[in-house]
């Protein structure tokens, strides 16, 4: 273990949770919204408290904010304003709190790539064709109020390139007391979705000191053992992995074709664990079941 995660964590294996919008689905709220789970939390907050707690009491040591598609841009893109955008990222940290007070659970405060907010895939291509500034502008307005609202710490998440990669690195000196994990997206077992290799996607994550962790998420279960090989060869922090349910994104109607459905297979948990992951959740397409299953194996 390196930096702060064992203050944060401790020496064992920690269980995160699923995806958010898919446990809100679950309740019966409608994620088909270019805001995403970012409209449950300006009509709801309490239904956002609702969801995480549903996977603390699930064994997830670890639940992710709501912000993951809340910024000034994607707000007013959607007709709201950037006042409200910055309230609802602070309403995010707030709603995770309320779900574990009293209760042996971390908040990391999720911080989405740039593509999110385009409501097109763009999370699982990236080359958006923004400049570095224009990139870094964009994180260090949201990432900042974000630090300010009190989390645990950063859930860097669904990276897709290097190159937005660096300019939140560079965003992240800023706020050197607040660790942070950064977790990319992956087209195969070798690559980053935007086309780089792995361990140059990782080697970029782990040159920020406030990062304590690295890995994937959103990205195909079958892909994650080789992944976990590579990015370990590349660094000795801890990995983060929380695939999603297999399958792809359809930002046509907003869905995933051809996902696995029920939950991960144990031997396929166990080869992850074997291969050096050391945190282990879902994202898209897992829900509060998932992670009970998941838990209940990496803990038992």
């Amino acid at each position: 273990m390196d930096r702060d995660w064992q203050s944060l964590f401790g020496s064992g294996p920690v269980v995160l949770d699923g995806g958010l919008s898919t446990q809100l689905e679950s309740h019966g709220h409608d994620m088909n919204h270019r805001l995403w789970t970012g409209r449950v939390l300006l009509e709801d907050p309490a239904a956002i408290s609702r969801a995480h707690g549903d996977y603390v009491g699930s064994g997830a040591d670890v639940v992710i904010s709501a912000s993951y598609q809340v910024s000034r841009q994607g707000f007013v893109d959607a007709g709201l304003t950037e006042e409200a955008a910055d309230a609802a990222l602070v309403s995010s940290v707030d709603a995770a709190r309320a779900a574990v007070a009293g209760r042996q659970a971390r908040v990391a405060a999720s911080v989405g790539p740039y593509g999110a907010i385009l409501h097109d895939g763009s999370e699982y291509r990236g080359r958006y064709g923004l400049s570095s500034e224009a990139l870094v502008a964009f994180h260090r307005e949201r990432l900042g109020i974000l630090v300010d609202a009190g989390p645990d710490l950063l859930a860097v998440e669904t990276i897709p390139d290097v190159d937005e990669a660096k300019a939140i690195v560079e965003v992240l000196a800023d706020h050197p007391t607040m660790p942070a994990w950064m977790t990319f997206t992956a087209a195969d077992d070798k690559h980053t979705c935007a086309g780089q290799r792995i361990e140059d996607a990782i080697a970029v994550a782990a040159s920020a000191p406030s990062v304590m962790a690295v890995g994937v998420n959103c990205t195909d279960p079958r892909l994650v053992a080789p992944l976990i090989l590579r990015m370990r060869a590349a660094s000795d922090l801890p990995i983060v992995i929380y695939p999603n349910a297999g399958g792809a994104w359809n930002p046509e109607d907003g869905s995933w074709d051809d996902s696995i459905t029920g939950p991960f297979a144990p031997a396929l948990v166990e080869v992850w664990q074997q291969a050096g992951a050391t945190a282990i959740g879902g994202c898209c397409g897992t829900d509060a079941s998932v992670i009970r299953d998941l838990a209940a194996q990496v803990k038992g």
